[in-house]
């Protein structure tokens, strides 16, 4: 996904359904895995902001990739934050 992402990109472009349904999957590959990094959670809550912007403005709030790209972003960001949350067990 991703070499693949940007040849998406490319061809058909940023707002393209298959181009917005490979980043979402990209992205939540990235958060999802138990051993994703800080950096990881970062690039996804990133990217997820960004196909939640572009897929509300071409598919409308409505369209079940825009809901599902709005849970995941929740769920990122949960996870973001618990990562960056110091643990207080010792």
């Amino acid at each position: 996904m991703h070499k693949t992402i940007p040849v998406a990109r490319r061809v058909l472009g940023e707002s393209h359904i298959t181009t917005l349904r490979m980043r979402l999957v990209y992205a939540g590959a990235l958060y999802q895995d138990d051993s994703a990094t800080l950096d990881d959670l970062r690039e996804a809550v990133t990217m997820l902001e960004d196909i939640a912007r572009i897929a509300r403005r071409v598919l409308g709030g409505a369209y079940p990739i825009t809901q599902h790209t709005e849970r995941a972003l929740g769920e990122a960001r949960a996870a973001l934050a618990a990562h960056e949350t110091p643990s207080t067990s010792k």
